[in-house]
């Protein structure tokens, strides 16, 4: 990749890392629904106005107003609520840990509901993801059905929604990557809409501190809108697989400015799981193995 890619990378694993620190902050003093239609209404509200400001528009079509909407829901609705929720009751670090499991659930959900099938190196890695994934839960754990193992379950369930929209993306070809985000940002903003003043009471909640108002702010503009934009330019200067790269980078990235500015510490088996799941990515990735094979 070009060293201006690279820079974009490590920007991009902060801005996704941050976004795990600012749901930490946001997600005591807001309800999940709220905050997912907080940071999709105003990032839909900054996409569109740039793409309108570019010549683009929407399709308002039947078929591509579908396409959004279940991309809304599998990609940003259904794992932003989760999450919310799990970062309530765990740290930064080990919700974005957990979350880095995404690419293994993927491969699993291709291999089984599509053609892509698994080939031994990508085998290996779901080995290795889902033993990292176990070491960190902890069997002891299991015994103890607290909020603890609920808000864990809940961000590796957020991963399996993860998994199900990579597969849906599949039929939104032909668009510009800008159009897709925006269209499946407003679609999330108008279906979470009906959620939150069914499940919650948003008039009703206290008025966030200062500090939680910023980070919806951050989660918004600059985790999911600018986060969007720099995506779209790796993609643009290095191709899609190598914008999968900040898979690795992203829970080095929270659990770094979780320990600057939250004081969060890991326990020894979080460690261990994230050096597992990390070497799984590897396996499924494939380049560091095929750098062996060269040498």
């Amino acid at each position: 990749m070009p060293p201006i890619a690279w820079l974009l990378l490590v920007l991009l694993s902060l801005l996704w890392g941050g976004s795990y620190l600012s749901a930490r902050v946001a997600a005591p003093e807001i309800t999940p629904f709220t905050l997912v239609f907080l940071r999709c209404a105003i990032a839909a509200a900054v996409l569109n106005i740039a793409l309108y400001a570019t010549g683009r528009r929407l399709p308002w079509t039947a078929e591509r107003l579908k396409q959004f909407a279940v991309m809304g829901i599998l990609n940003n609705v259904i794992p932003f609520a989760l999450i919310f929720y799990g970062t309530r009751h765990i740290g930064a670090g080990l919700a974005s840990i957990l979350n880095a499991a995404t690419p293994i659930c993927t491969v699993l959900v291709f291999h089984f509901l599509s053609d892509d099938r698994l080939r031994p190196n990508k085998a290996a890695g779901v080995v290795l993801g889902f033993t990292g994934v176990a070491v960190m839960i902890g069997i002891s754990a299991l015994s103890d059905m607290g909020s603890h193992l609920l808000a864990e379950l809940a961000c590796l369930a957020a991963t399996v929604s993860y998994a199900f929209s990579m597969l849906w993306s599949r039929r939104l070809t032909g668009l510009d990557p800008m159009v897709i985000a925006t269209g499946q940002l407003t679609a999330s903003t108008l279906l979470t809409l009906p959620l939150m003043f069914a499940f919650e009471q948003p008039f009703a909640l206290p008025m966030p501190s200062t500090e939680a108002m910023l980070a919806v702010l951050f989660l918004a503009l600059a985790a999911t809108a600018f986060a969007y934009i720099v995506f779209f330019r790796i993609a643009a200067l290095a191709g899609p697989a190598n914008v999968m790269l900040v898979t690795f980078l992203v829970p080095i990235s929270a659990i770094f400015l979780g320990w600057l500015f939250l004081g969060e510490t890991l326990q020894p088996r979080h460690w261990a799981g994230m050096v597992l799941i990390m070497a799984g990515l590897a396996a499924i990735d494939g380049r560091v193995f095929g750098l062996f094979r060269r040498s």
